[in-house]
């Protein structure tokens, strides 16, 4: 049995729909599955409960489970989360673990969330356990916070100065680890992986028009003001700051310009380049979709729960 964690969030909710969309019985894992009631509808997904901060509960979701995807909110109590998580995987029997953080991911990192997923990758190495770890950059969805300000404005306000990223698409990311889950031979590797493309915000900002017809403008905006837009929007203040740190660390380059297709190559997935999720996500870009729609009001342009903070 394959086991995912964190499925309420966008990652893991994305690794379990391609799983249904394989046809590749699969159970997921969440702390209330009140909040789980799409994935359960999927076919061939078991949604069991449990709170990986505490092993007595994880007994059902870890019966059987050979292999588990390890996912959990970037929050404060990630590291105890997942090396709890670990701990207990081992005590039922689980053999491998591929755990998902980022391309910058280091014990050194000046970046929080980075240093926390070494800490947890450097646990699960000498866990006894078999592992993987998975690596993506910047995920493309993460444009999709800016909906607000490019349906009202056609503008798109990020503190990155000239820096260059690298999105991958969510989707690109969901097929790798699926095929870390259901082949052999990945034990022991780290897969970074990376949109096909380098781009500027001006690029994507471009990219974005091309895919509306309609014009929208990168505006570089200072690091502080990003940072009290995200503590009005009722980000936590550790969170802002974190995020602050990254920002700071794209504008001069910290890995996530750097192209890395190696993993796509090695398990045969196309990559999906900026545009292509652009255009699929034209109607939220140009609020004529029913969730675009919803944005033109949005108070809350962040939401901790979808912050992909690998």
């Amino acid at each position: 049995m394959i086991l995912v964690t964190g499925v309420n969030g966008l990652i893991g909710s994305t690794v379990i729909h391609e799983f249904a969309r394989q046809g590749y019985p699969v159970r997921a894992l969440v702390r209330n599955r009140v909040k789980a009631q799409v994935l359960e509808a999927l076919s061939g997904v078991e949604v069991v409960e449990g709170d990986m901060l505490r092993p007595e509960t994880l007994g059902h979701a870890l019966d059987g489970v050979d292999r588990a995807l390890l996912i959990s909110s970037p929050n404060q109590q990630m590291v105890q989360a997942q090396c709890t998580f670990i701990d207990a995987a081992k005590k039922a029997g689980a053999r491998h673990i591929i755990k998902l953080s980022g391309v910058t991911t280091s014990l050194d990192s000046p970046f929080l969330f980075s240093r926390m997923h070494a800490e947890i990758s450097d646990y699960l190495e000498h866990s006894g356990l078999a592992w993987t770890f998975l690596r993506p950059s910047q995920f493309a969805t993460e444009y999709l916070r800016e909906v607000p300000t490019i349906i009202t404005e056609r503008a798109l306000y990020l503190p990155f100065e000239d820096g260059k990223l690298t999105p991958v698409d969510l989707e690109d990311v969901a097929k790798a680890a699926f095929t870390l889950l259901t082949t052999p031979g990945h034990e022991g590797k780290a897969y970074m992986m990376s949109g096909p493309h380098a781009l500027s915000m001006t690029e994507i900002a471009e990219q974005i028009s091309l895919a509306i017809g309609e014009s929208v403008r990168y505006v570089s905006i200072p690091v502080e003001e990003r940072h009290q837009a995200q503590l009005v929007a009722g980000i936590p203040d550790y969170v802002a700051d974190a995020l602050d740190v990254q920002s700071k660390l794209r504008q001069k380059g910290n890995g996530e310009e750097v192209v890395h297709l190696e993993t796509h190559t090695a398990l045969g997935i196309r990559p999906a380049p900026f545009a292509e999720f652009a255009r699929r996500h034209a109607a939220d870009f140009l609020g004529t979709s029913e969730w675009g729609m919803a944005q033109k009001e949005r108070k809350n342009p962040l939401s901790l729960r979808d912050l992909t903070l690998v």
